[in-house]
């Protein structure tokens, strides 16, 4: 940042020196060559033909230097067939003049025809009443004196140049240096959050990092959220396997004639929460990668069919509309939908009833009611823990609604246990991020 803003800065400069030392250099150049064409206007307004035929002037010029041998100002008058008329400061030097046809035209050069005094010229031919003459009317001053103005003007620039981007270069220097400085002091709160000694960066910071701030702040606490998911996933599988593990434990010790069976049938359970959970973690996985997009009615249709299968007795209606889709993993659509309808035709009294809900805020919404007896308002927070069951007569392991939840939530939906005012029993609201 130091090395491109110095480097910027002394572009900048540079073209600007060059820019306005050009424009100066114009300005004083015209103002020398003005004091010039006004002495050639005055020698050309006094000029006269004397009765020899020879160029007069009929009041003398008013500068001294005009009478200074050498002194550095000088004037000449020439034509065809004539002496030339010169200063006195000229003394037994003349001027060459250019080389061109004499015209009327206003003609200004530098010349070295001296030696020991560049100098600057302004020439005009003119034709003066009463002679047949073109004469060239010249007047010359040294170029030392403009050429030591320049000299001065650039010394002037390049010193105030140098000053400026010596000033703006140690200020952008400065800038950046305390304008980064907060980041030293996120790295090591950064530091500090590694090793433990803090859970946050502190966001007492100025308002151009704060975003970056807020943003790691949601990223840490992305990662505390994901490890909570991981260790409540490993608890709901642990608490999974314990069961059947114990039983298998147990007919063992019993040396039980049943064992083979037993180890089958709990194997089997096991294999299958197994499944479950990898499913899950797979979830998270796929969260992670990418959207991705499941139609929820070929789901119920699949999960109607296999609960009809399992639970004769119940009847399961669905209704809704049937051309909604949602930003989920088809597995864990049918793992969603399937464990709440199942908790619904296990639980309640032969009715189940599932609602799709058009897209409302960019959610949909699947209602499935039961007839059961529901779940008590006070206790319907506490059934989405690993293992709660308010009904240990029938068969489970507790973690459907568990699972469900945390689901939901890996795809950013929710779960509401609500009372169904039609059937009686429970009402589940399963609420996912609809998809176009």
């Amino acid at each position: 940042m130091f090395g491109i803003a110095a480097l910027w800065i002394l572009l900048l400069l540079l073209g600007g020196g060059i820019a306005l030392d050009r424009v100066l250099n114009t300005a004083i150049t015209r103002n020398f060559d003005a004091q010039l064409q006004y002495v050639l206007s005055a020698m050309i307004a006094s000029a006269e033909i004397d009765p020899v035929g020879e160029v007069r002037f009929t009041r003398p010029l008013g500068d001294q230097r005009f009478l200074e041998p050498s002194s550095g100002l000088y004037y000449q008058v020439s034509g065809r067939g004539h002496e030339p008329f010169r200063s006195r400061s000229l003394w037994d030097r003349a001027l060459a003049g250019h080389t061109g046809p004499p015209d009327e035209g206003l003609h200004i050069y530098d010349s070295d025809e001296f030696p020991d005094q560049p100098l600057r010229i302004m020439e005009r031919s003119v034709r003066l009443p009463g002679s047949p003459v073109m004469w060239r009317f010249q007047v010359a001053q040294d170029r030392l004196a403009l050429d030591d103005y320049i000299g001065v003007l650039r010394k002037t620039l390049i010193r105030s140049f140098a000053i400026l981007g010596l000033g703006l270069i140690i200020m952008s220097a400065l800038q950046a240096t305390f304008g980064l400085w907060p980041l030293r002091a996120v790295r090591r709160q950064i530091a500090a959050v590694r090793v433990g000694r803090a859970a946050r960066v502190d966001t007492r910071l100025p308002v151009e990092i704060a975003p970056m701030v807020e943003e790691l702040n949601d990223l840490l606490a992305h990662n505390e959220r994901q490890a909570e998911e991981a260790r409540t996933h490993a608890g709901n599988l642990a608490h999974a396997l314990k069961t059947p593990l114990t039983v298998i434990m147990n007919e063992a010790s019993a040396d039980s004639a049943d064992l083979c069976n037993t180890v089958i049938r709990e194997a089997t359970t096991m294999r299958r929460q197994v499944d479950h959970h990898l499913a899950r973690a797979r979830a998270v996985g796929r969260r992670a990668s990418g959207q991705s997009v499941a139609p929820v009615w070929p789901s119920l249709d699949s999960v109607e069919r296999a609960l009809s299968r399992l639970y004769p007795d119940s009847t399961i209606d669905l209704t809704g509309d049937r051309a909604v889709r949602v930003h989920v993993e088809r597995q864990d659509l049918d793992e969603l939908i399937g464990n709440i309808v199942e908790n619904a035709a296990k639980y309640g009294g032969g009715r189940v009833f599932v609602t799709v809900e058009p897209p409302q805020q960019g959610f949909v919404e699947i209602v499935v009611e039961d007839d059961g007896s529901g779940i008590p308002e006070a206790q319907r927070q506490s059934i989405f823990g690993r293992g709660a069951r308010l009904d240990t007569g029938k068969p489970g392991t507790g973690l459907g609604l568990a699972i469900v939840r945390d689901v939901a939530e890996i795809y950013g939906g929710t779960v509401q246990l609500e009372e169904s005012e039609d059937l009686g029993g429970l009402l589940v609201r399963l609420r996912l991020p609809a998809a176009h």
